[in-house]
C-alpha cells in the first residue's frame, strides 16, 4: 500500500482522531493490513485563527510548505491535511511538492452533492467563512452555505477543545447551535472543523449530517489501497 503524508497538529487531538478513523476504516487481520501514514504532528504551525480572523498573526503558509516537503522526503506518495481552515493555503501546499493533494474541501463538496444536500449548516471556524475556504467548491455543486448566527459561540467551543476542556460540557452547546441552524433552514449539517468532529454525537437526531474528516479518511484509504 502507498503511504499518505499527514500535515497534522492543527490541532493535535484532531490529527489523532484522523488516525483513529483511518485505523477503524480498514477490516484488518494483522498490522500489515493497515494504511501506512507518515504523520507530521506539528503543533507549532502558526494559528490560522490569528492569521485569518484577528490579523497580525504569523503566516502559516511557509510552515505548511516546509511540512509538505518534509513528508515528500520521508516517502509519502500523497498528502492530506485534516484542518478545514488550513485549506485556505491548499494551493501553496499542492504546489510545494510533486505529490497529489487529497483536498478535503473538494471531497466534502462532492459528498454533499451526492447526498442531495442543498442548504448546508456550517459547523466551522469563522475563519473558514472569512477566508472563503468553501465557496468555490460549494458553488461548483450548487450548494448554499448557512453560517452560524452566533459565530463567537462556535469559536469559543473550538478554542475550548484546543484548551482541553471536557467534551461532555461542550457537546450540548454545539448541539444547540446545530439545532438553531436546522430551524433556520439547513437541510444538512456539515462538521467542518476537526475539533468539532470530536462531538459529532451532539448533533440533533433526524437531521442528515456529514463530517469533512470522514470524507478525507475515505480518500486516504482509497488512495493507499489503489
Amino acid at each position: 500500500m502507498k503511504p499518505v503524508g499527514i500535515l497534522g497538529g492543527m490541532g493535535p487531538e484532531a490529527t489523532i482522531l484522523l488516525m483513529q478513523k483511518v485505523l477503524a476504516a480498514v477490516p484488518a487481520r494483522d498490522d500489515a493490513d493497515h494504511i501506512p501514514l507518515i504523520v507530521h504532528q506539528n503543533s507549532q504551525v502558526p494559528s490560522r485563527i490569528k492569521a485569518l480572523i484577528e490579523g497580525g498573526g504569523s503566516d502559516p503558509m511557509p510552515v505548511l510548505i516546509s511540512m509538505a516537503q518534509d513528508l515528500e522526503r520521508a516517502g509519502a506518495q500523497a498528502l492530506a491535511m485534516p484542518c478545514n481552515t488550513a485549506h485556505h493555503y491548499a494551493v501553496a501546499v499542492t504546489h510545494a511538492t510533486s505529490l497529489p493533494f487529497l483536498n478535503m474541501i473538494n471531497l466534502t463538496a462532492a459528498r454533499l452533492a451526492t447526498a442531495g444536500a442543498r442548504t448546508v449548516g456550517m459547523l466551522a471556524s469563522p475563519a473558514t467563512r472569512k477566508a472563503g475556504v468553501f465557496e468555490t467548491a460549494f458553488a461548483a455543486h450548487d450548494l448554499t452555505l448557512l453560517w452560524a448566527e452566533d459565530e463567537e459561540a462556535l469559536l469559543s467551543i473550538i478554542r475550548a477543545v484546543k484548551a482541553g476542556e471536557a467534551l461532555d460540557t461542550l457537546a450540548p452547546r454545539l448541539g444547540h447551535i446545530a439545532a438553531r441552524m436546522t430551524a433556520d433552514g439547513a437541510d444538512h449539517l456539515l462538521i467542518a472543523c476537526t475539533e468539532l468532529s470530536l462531538m459529532a454525537h451532539a448533533l440533533p437526531p433526524g437531521t442528515p449530517h456529514t463530517d469533512s474528516l470522514d470524507c478525507l479518511v475515505e480518500a486516504i484509504v482509497s488512495f493507499a489501497k489503489a
